[in-house]
Parts: C-alpha cells; structure tokens; sequence
C-alpha cells in the first residue's frame, strides 16, 4: 500500500464535502482559507515526513496483519518499543511545526478501540472487533487521517446524560434501524476534525443502564450527511489576514477547535463499535485517557 505524500493529502482534503462554518458563514473552501489553512499544513506534516528516508524509522512501521507499510499514526501499539517511537514521533513533530499536528487523538481512540471491542464481543457475543478490524485496515491502506471525538458539550454537569434537559448534550442514539442507527448530539474541542478524512466517536465518560443510548462509539466519513463543522474563536485568528509580516506567531503552522454537530447522521452496522454496552464505557475512556495522557506526559 503506498503512503500519502503531503500534496496527496492536500488534495485529499479538498475532494471532502464537509460543512464548515467559522465566523457565522459557511466556508466554501476550507483547504484554501488563509486563517484554517495553517492547521492543514500542522497535519500535512506528518505525510512530508513520513516520505523523508531520514524519519522512516519513526514515522512508518509494518502493520502486522498485513504485512504492509503503514503510517504510525495508523498503527496499534505492540510493544515498549513502540510506544518508544510514538513519543519520539511526536516529539519531532513538535520541533517542525510548534503546533499541534492534530493526529494524536485519532491514534489514542484507534488503540483504546482495538482492546475495548475485543472485550464487548467476547462477554455479548458481538461483532464490533471484526468490523473494528475492517475499519482500521481501511484507513491504513488508504493512509488515512482519522479523529477521535470523544468530550460532549454536558449541559449540566451535575446530571447524567439521561438526566438532562436537553437530551443532546450527550451524543445519542435516537433512532435504531436494521442496517444500523441514526445519532444526534455533538462532540466539542475537536482540534483535528476539520482536516481528517474519518472520525472515531466515543462516549465521554462512564454510564449507567439508564444511559444505555449514550453508550455509543462508531466511525464515519467527516463528510457524511448531517455532520456539520463550527470553528471556534481564536485569540488573534484575524491577524494573519492583516498584511504584516510582523507579529503573526506561527503563520506556517497552526491548529483550530471545531464544535461537531451531528444532526440525525446515520451510521451503517458494519461502522458501529458499541451500541448499548454501557458496562465498558469506563474502560474504553479510562484507556483512552492512559494513552493520551502517556503522550503528553512524555513530551
């Protein structure tokens, strides 16, 4: 399978029909915004270096399953060694770009997924591992940019998702179908959604049988129907549009948040990784928390 050059990725990028709104109107073409496009180069990055002989070793490894290069990012961690790498990646991103490079999150939700659905189908008999697998696999071979969506807007923070008085502050299962289900809600604070090809959704926190319907984790295409982008404000977001070639920061380099907003999104069975096992909500977000933790702890 061939790895994406940073062109490639560009492109890629642009060919998506996302939905995205910053300052009260749509953006047309997200890739070519002078305030969103410093972000693009952020991600970008990790597709340059992965095609430079010099980082091969930090930035590429061969996926076991298939045999193929894949790009770390992309890649479940196996050994001591590996994690190793992944901070040594990380951190020799961070020196090229200053910024955030926006792929930890999607690697931290793959690794979390991988063990948590594994442990779902062994108790319920279910088939989320396998199309878990499937899914993975894909995104390798397509060299794929993914995000983990994981923290909820809350509303009332004193109240469990059931318990709120609007029932999508918690993203949610509202309507099940026999080729799959129809969510609603949103996932805040989403620095690398805007320039992902796919995103990983998980529940926020730990649930209770009665919120059985907010124990969902899925993945779809960051341009499916329904989905919509609202980036969120920066300090000084506006000043690289000013003209001068002092006092920009890091014009190059950058990242923004996104609030996503899932508006009746449907989404197939063979992309649904919990549907209802409220009892491992505790383990897929406490393992997820592990490996993002371990990531910025190390750096």
């Amino acid at each position: 399978m061939a790895l994406m050059t940073g062109e490639q990725f560009i492109e890629s990028i642009r060919a998506l029909n996302t939905q995205v709104y910053m300052f009260g109107e749509k953006i047309e073409s997200p890739v070519d915004n002078p305030i969103l496009r410093p972000s693009l180069n952020s991600v970008r990055m990790t597709y340059d270096l992965a095609q430079m002989p010099e980082y091969e070793d930090l930035m590429i490894t061969l996926d076991p399953d298939s045999g193929e290069q894949i790009n770390r990012f992309n890649h479940i961690h196996r050994s001591t060694n590996d994690l190793i790498k992944k901070v040594k990646m990380q951190r020799l991103l961070g020196q090229k770009t200053a910024a955030c490079y926006q792929r930890c999150v999607g690697m931290d939700a793959f690794n979390a997924m991988y063990s948590t659905t594994f442990e779902i189908d062994k108790k319920y008999g279910t088939g989320y591992f396998e199309s878990f697998k499937k899914f993975m696999a894909y995104c390798q071979k397509k060299d794929l940019t993914v995000d983990g969506a994981m923290t909820d807007p809350k509303g009332d923070r004193s109240k469990a998702p059931h318990a709120q008085a609007d029932p999508d502050m918690f993203l949610h299962v509202v309507e099940k179908r026999a080729d799959g289900i129809v969510v609603r809600g949103a996932k805040a604070h989403q620095t690398g959604a805007l320039n992902s090809h796919e995103i990983i959704i998980m529940p926020t926190q730990t649930m209770t049988e009665a919120d059985k319907d907010y124990a969902v984790s899925f993945a779809v295409p960051i341009d499916t129907e329904g989905i919509f982008m609202i980036i969120g404000r920066q300090s000084c977001d506006t000043r690289k549009l000013e003209g001068s070639e002092l006092d920009v920061g890091n014009a190059e380099f950058g990242g923004v948040e996104a609030l996503v907003v899932f508006d009746n999104v449907f989404v197939p069975n063979d992309r649904i990784f919990m549907n209802g096992e409220y009892d491992f909500t505790n383990a897929l977000v406490e393992r997820f928390a592990g490996y993002h933790r371990q990531s910025y702890e190390e750096n």
